[in-house]
């Protein structure tokens, strides 16, 4: 059974702050930063037009962030990554649907603690039973953001539960999990679901050697070094039948190596195209346009650092502002980059939830409030100054 949960509708106009943050990871969801933002700044200014406009980056979260923003959420019960039948979220609007690959098959997903043996058989196939929902709901195009992942099945999963055979010697199809790949004999793709899917990711990782993913992402699933060996051999083997029988050959390709190798499979099965994934989840929702007018951006995540810088949430938002000639200013739970370093990447200042509570413990459990506060100061101290300016 699927269910439906609505968002928020879309609407903007000339003169508005546009409040567009990432997740706080472990404290705050998108919309709940962008809420607490909101109410701090209306403290001081009520009158002031805000507009929230939740972002993600393709990862954790980007599910909830495209539903805040005007999407239709649907949910529906799946495999989880260890055979667990796990109720999982995507988004629709029109005939584009976005699916996390974490909200089926994510670390998050696992009934217990990641183990080696959680990282040997973890599979892909609740993300394939969500792209088939999706289709049988009216989706035409797929966004498919990658992050979180509990498999290194190489997408083997997905496939299957896309109409994929993936059968060994016997012509049996294969357990699941990326180590039970390495008896993989053939790959029978004649059944198989396709649909136009574009990849939201900003990892460049191939999908074997060092920078693999096993021996990179492996360890954080549970993997111990003979459990990366045996998904190494296992992807190994999925990239030489794939390359014998299908002509493919794209294991060196940047991104095969995304969530476990399920970039693999979607490159290379599906034809998917993959882009930053920042650039894409603000495409689809229209956020060029919707700042267009604006006087002011506000944005940011967790933790702004050195990953921040290479093409994270908030230097998307701040490219598509400064695209836009309007100022941004950035907020944080923790501030490890200098306030010269993110002016350089056009942010007139950044704020941190340690400026005003040094604890990193009490902002974690008591993020909200301190986002207020904030937001607060930012209303007293900065707000005038930049309005008057963009006016």
């Amino acid at each position: 059974m699927i269910h439906a949960r609505g968002g928020s509708g879309r609407g903007w106009r000339d003169g508005q702050v546009i409040v567009a943050p990432d997740k706080f990871k472990g404290s705050l969801t998108a919309a709940e930063v962008a809420a607490h933002i909101t109410a701090g700044l209306r403290r001081i200014r009520p009158e002031l037009p805000v507009v929230a406009v939740p972002v993600a980056d393709g990862g954790d979260g980007t599910v909830d962030a495209m539903v805040a923003s005007g999407f239709a959420g649907l949910q529906t019960a799946v495999t989880g990554p260890v055979g667990n039948r796990v109720a999982a979220s995507f988004a629709m609007r029109g005939e584009t649907a976005v699916i996390e690959l974490a909200e089926a098959s994510g670390l998050r997903r696992l009934p217990d603690r990641p183990t080696p043996a959680t990282a040997r058989t973890a599979t892909s196939a609740g993300t394939g039973e969500l792209i088939r929902t999706a289709v049988t709901r009216g989706a035409r195009r797929i966004v498919l953001g990658l992050g979180g992942s509990a498999c290194t099945d190489g997408g083997s999963g997905m496939l299957s539960a896309l109409g994929a055979r993936l059968l060994d010697a016997d012509g049996v199809e294969l357990p699941p999990g990326g180590a039970a790949l390495a008896h993989l004999e053939r790959i029978d793709i004649g059944d198989m679901l396709r649909v136009p899917v574009t990849v939201a990711s900003d990892v460049d990782n191939p999908l074997l050697g060092e920078r693999g993913a096993a021996h990179v992402y492996g360890p954080q699933k549970g993997a111990g070094a003979a459990d990366v060996a045996a998904l190494e051999r296992g992807l190994a083997r999925f990239a030489e039948i794939a390359r014998r029988d299908l002509g493919v050959d794209l294991a060196d390709r940047p991104g095969a190596g995304a969530a476990g190798g399920v970039g693999f499979a979607a490159i290379a099965f599906l034809g998917a195209r993959s882009e930053p994934g920042i650039e894409l989840i603000l495409r689809h929702l229209d956020f060029a346009e919707r700042v267009q007018g604006a006087r002011l951006v506000i944005t940011g995540e967790g933790c702004l650092d050195e990953q921040t810088l290479h093409g994270k949430a908030p230097i998307g938002v701040a490219r598509a502002a400064a695209a836009a000639g309007v100022p941004v200013l950035a907020v944080a739970g923790q501030r490890l980059l200098t306030r010269d370093m993110l002016r350089r990447f056009g942010f007139e200042d950044a704020y941190a939830l340690t400026d005003i509570e040094p604890d990193p413990q009490r902002c974690i459990s008591h993020a909200g409030p301190l986002l207020e506060q904030l937001a607060v100061r930012i209303a007293e101290t900065r707000l005038g100054d930049l309005l008057s300016r963009n006016a």
